[in-house]
């Protein structure tokens, strides 16, 4: 399993195949930061999130990601600043990159707000030489100590949203930049141009429950659509529970809490439903929060004279 998973690796980022590059996360709709830089300043307070997923647990070099998000409004509202910067990790390989995020935000209804956003940074691709295992001799030169490549990475998006639910498309990797990581290499692996449509809805069942649906579409060519459906179940705006599907990936369940409406934690597990299933006994996912403002400042402050 683990030679398999190498020589695709290989295939992917030497010779050029150009597939979906982008993390998955089953957490979605608690980091739209992280899909789309129309989000940025959206709200009323800043925002850091943490998404941690492993990946396949059970599989040597398996997949694993780490993001960090941060946005926040500037000091008109009509415009927000964000950033993100992620650590990819798959067998031999890495990519980290950093970008930032400016939107601006156009009050069209009462309650409603179109968001313009885009966003610029740069990804370093690389391969450790010493990881691989070739399958054919006379390939030597990729057993070097570790190659880097550097690329600039540019991102839109467009983010429809109200209280009650919201609406998003972002375009990352606009710029297909060529990733060359061997001076001798094919230089046809490229960056690949993302389409990524998602929302939600929350439809208030009582006083204290309510029911969110949400769903994500990701397309890249040529690789075949990505389909997440999920609902969560939300009590009193602090705890939820909620299941997923993932077309032709896995089922996912997660649950999550919210802590005097600052400080949240999420977490989510995706049942394998392909093949390797018969290798991996899921995968695991943890989201970490915080939200600052003035209002909650004034809340920390009053708690600590209560005491």
């Amino acid at each position: 399993m683990k030679k398999l998973l190498y020589i695709t690796i290989i295939v992917l980022l030497v010779n050029g195949v150009k597939a979906q590059q982008l993390p998955q996360y089953t957490q979605y709709m608690l980091n739209e930061m992280a899909i789309n830089p129309a989000v940025a300043g959206k709200d009323n307070y800043a925002d850091v999130r943490s998404n941690n997923r492993y990946q396949w647990t059970g599989i040597t070099d398996a997949p694993r990601t780490y993001m960090l998000t941060l946005h926040s409004p500037l000091k008109n509202r009509h415009m927000g600043l964000g950033t993100q910067i992620y650590t990819d990790i798959v067998g031999p390989t890495r990519r980290v990159g950093i970008s930032v995020a400016y939107a601006y935000h156009i009050k069209v209804a009462e309650k409603t707000h179109v968001s313009l956003g885009i966003s610029a940074g740069i990804q370093q691709w690389g391969i450790d030489g010493h990881k691989l295992h070739l399958h054919d001799a006379g390939d030597d030169n990729l057993l070097i100590q570790y190659q880097t490549k550097t690329v600039p990475d540019f991102g839109a998006g467009l983010y429809v949203h109200n209280d009650q639910w919201y609406i998003g498309f972002s375009a990352p990797q606009l710029y297909q930049s060529p990733i060359k990581l061997y001076k001798d290499g094919d230089a046809k692996g490229t960056l690949v141009t993302h389409f990524i449509l998602n929302g939600g809805y929350k439809i208030k069942v009582s006083d204290d429950f309510k029911v969110e649906p949400s769903f994500l579409v990701k397309y890249a060519n040529p690789a075949p659509l990505e389909i997440d459906l999920g609902t969560r179940v939300i009590y009193q705006d602090q705890v939820w529970l909620g299941v997923g599907y993932r077309h032709h990936d896995a089922v996912t369940a997660l649950i999550g809490f919210m802590y005097k409406n600052y400080l949240m934690i999420g977490y989510s597990y995706d049942f394998t439903t392909t093949n390797l299933k018969k290798y991996s006994t899921g995968t695991h996912e943890l989201m970490l929060g915080l939200r600052f403002s003035k209002q909650q400042s004034k809340h920390w402050q009053d708690d600590a004279d209560s005491k």
